[in-house]
Order: structure tokens, then C-alpha cells, then sequence
């Protein structure tokens, strides 16, 4: 019997779009639903219990509108959920995901295997993205159906692994969906994911410049301006190493000296919390080198299925070459 996620089979593209704290919202996922890929958000980017449900609400009507009138399936879309004692809203927001069913749930800076059974009850799956070997044999034991293998170079809480290394380590003990995260912005990049391994790509930075997502305009050029080098990876702003967009720090007065401490900067009253500090200090990962537009979620879409088709069919074309006898 098959351990991967049986949506797979039937997406246009082996794409999930990543939840982007503030970036990720109703219009976002809908149209990434719509186009054939996994959309999904934070749920605390909504700052209540109240108002995430009604984006589900929104985000399922929606969804249940567009298959009834083009008689065309929505792929699932996901839930992101911090799983940790600073989150006062778990259980709430477990609740409400059980209430209305979600596809997918995504799990971060934690893996219960309460949550996991309570997301398992009514057929939801989960998926829990790790950074290294000792947190995939955690979330392997806590029953999850996914592993989200954030690599080096990611947008984001990213990791500092080489993504073969980690896909390689990984998958000796877990054999159900594996997903690969970081600097994946073409439709190239996710054909060489699957190529190591990976049965989705997992793609956040590329997302951000497209219409539907909630980026400021100044943000979504600043990626486009960027590249490889001008992300930076420090634990400076949230007190766990991210990769920032160099600029943007630059322009908070963020320093040198700042960047290379292991602990949290204190804002000060203009930023007194990581929210704050997030909508001013923008994250991005590596894979900005590639991006160089905004586009609607469609025609992004179609542009990776094009770069995919090519990848594979060059790929496919080697075989005319290589292997020699």
C-alpha cells in the first residue's frame, strides 16, 4: 500500500505553496487551488480564532464554487499551525480545522501526536517541516504523513543542510510524502527536487511576487532587485536563524554587529514584537536570483509547468546519451 499523499496524482503541478507568515492569505490559496497546486496560509496570520475561521470559511466556498461551475477538481489546500507553548491558540485552531475538515495541515516548531490523531480523526492529513535528521525522527514517530525538508538557502526559518544530504538521511527511515524546501523558484528547480527524491516541491519565496499574495509593492522589488547574495541568515530578528533580505535590514538599521549576535534584537517601542518586526524586515530565500517579475498565480503556473516539461523531456533526452556501455 502506497505511504504518499493519494492528492498528489491528481495536481497539474508537484507544487505546494508555502504558508508565508503576513504574505499568505484567502486569495492566495484560492487561486493556487484553482491552478492545480496546494495553496495554504498560517493560520495566525489572522490575529484571532474568530477571523482564521472565516477564512476557511471564505477560502471553502470559494473552492466548492469554482469545482461546481467548471466541474473542474480544486487541488487541497493547507493550514500552517505553530505547535508550541507560546501559541495560546492551538487547541482553538485545532478545533476549527477539525470543524471544517482541512485537506492538510502543516506543522511547525513541533510534532504531537495529539495533534496529528485529532487531524487524523475526520481524514486530514499532516505534514511537519524539519531542518535536520534528529527533528524528521521525531515527527516520523509522532505519525505525521509528511516531512517538509527545509534545506539551505530557504525563505524563511530555513535550514543549513545541502538538500541531498538531508533527502538522502530522511528517507533511510521514512518511506511516506517527502516535500524539499528551498531556492525553488522554477518550474527546473522543481523537476531537479523530484529528481532527488522528493515527491513535492515546497515553494515559498516565488510566491510572494505574484498578485494575490499580500507583499507591499517595495517588497516584491526588492526580491527582484536581489540575488543569492543579498539574503542573509542571522537568529538577529526573531532569535531563530531566518534568512532576511539584506536590504530590508539595512534599512530597519539593522547592523553588522546585530546581525551576528545568536540572540533577538530589541526594537524598541517601534518594533516591540516579531510581527512588527517582520512586516519591515522582509524574508526571502536564496532562490530570488531566478525571480525577476510579478505575475498573476496563473500564469506563474503555467510558466512552471512549461520550464517542468522542458526539464524533464531534456531530462528524459540524455538517456539517447548516457549511460555508455
Amino acid at each position: 500500500m502506497s505511504q504518499k499523499a493519494e492528492f498528489i496524482k491528481d495536481l497539474s503541478l508537484p507544487v505546494v505553496a508555502a504558508p508565508m507568515f503576513l504574505i499568505s492569505g484567502p486569495q492566495l490559496v484560492i487561486e493556487c487551488c484553482k491552478n492545480g497546486i496546494v495553496g495554504t496560509f498560517p493560520a495566525l496570520n489572522q490575529r484571532t480564532s474568530e477571523g482564521f475561521e472565516e477564512w476557511l470559511i471564505e477560502i471553502k466556498t470559494e473552492l466548492d464554487k469554482f469545482e461546481q461551475e467548471t466541474g473542474k477538481k480544486a487541488a487541497p489546500f493547507g493550514v500552517n499551525l505553530i505547535v508550541h507553548p507560546t501559541n495560546p491558540r492551538l487547541e482553538a485552531d485545532v478545533k476549527l480545522c477539525m470543524k471544517h475538515k482541512v485537506p492538510l495541515v502543516i506543522t511547525s516548531l513541533g510534532a504531537v501526536s495529539m495533534v496529528v490523531d485529532a487531524i487524523h480523526s475526520y481524514g486530514g492529513l499532516v505534514f511537519h517541516d524539519i531542518i535536520k535528521k534528529r527533528h524528521a525522527e521525531k515527527a516520523a514517530e509522532a505519525g505525521v504523513d509528511g516531512l517538509i525538508l527545509v534545506s539551505a538557502g530557504a525563505g524563511g526559518h530555513g535550514g543549513t543542510l545541502n538538500p541531498m544530504s538531508l533527502i538522502t538521511e530522511v528517507k533511510k527511515f521514512f518511506d511516506k510524502t517527502i516535500l524539499l524546501s528551498g531556492c525553488i523558484s522554477t518550474g527546473r528547480d522543481v523537476a531537479s527536487a523530484l529528481q532527488m527524491g522528493a515527491d513535492l516541491a515546497y515553494m515559498g519565496t516565488r510566491f510572494i511576487n505574484t498578485e494575490e499574495s499580500k507583499a507591499p509593492e517595495e517588497y516584491r522589488k526588492m526580491i527582484i532587485e536581489a540575488g543569492a547574495s543579498d539574503v542573509v541568515y542571522t537568529a538577529a530578528i526573531s532569535g531563530v536563524h531566518a534568512n532576511f533580505l539584506a536590504a530590508s535590514l539595512k534599512a530597519a538599521g539593522v547592523t553588522e554587529e546585530d546581525l551576528k549576535k545568536d540572540t533577538k534584537i530589541d526594537f524598541g517601542k517601534e518594533l516591540n514584537t516579531e510581527a512588527k518586526a517582520w512586516k519591515t524586515i522582509w524574508s526571502a530565500g536564496q532562490g530570488v536570483t531566478s525571480i525577476d517579475n510579478v505575475l498573476p498565480v496563473a500564469d506563474l503556473v503555467q510558466q512552471l509547468k512549461d520550464e517542468f516539461k522542458t526539464a524533464v523531456t531534456q531530462q528524459a533526452n540524455l538517456l539517447k546519451t548516457y549511460p555508455k556501455d
